[in-house]
């Protein structure tokens, strides 16, 4: 197996990054909340964000359509509890 490693601090592969952002972590903090991938040197920081790019993600694309929905609707309410 080829394991191509993101965070050597940490041991994190490339596949895992994947993994997690595939579960729904969107940003190099959600990574690291998950990993712990670019809490230590921060040397990878810039390959997670690479990683992260070149993919779709589910959370980003719900929070575009919702910003669309507010747009569209000048006079909707939006509660603090509803945007959490």
């Amino acid at each position: 197996m080829n394991r191509v490693y993101v965070c050597n601090c940490f041991g994190v592969t490339e596949d895992q990054v994947k993994k997690h952002a595939d579960d729904g972590a969107c940003t190099p903090r959600q990574i690291a909340s998950a990993c712990k991938a670019g809490t230590d040197c921060g040397s990878c920081v810039r390959r997670i964000q690479a990683l992260l790019g070149r993919g779709a993600c589910p959370r980003r694309d719900l929070v575009e359509q919702g910003s669309r929905a507010l747009t569209a609707d000048p006079n909707a309410v939006v509660r603090l509890s509803d945007a959490a």
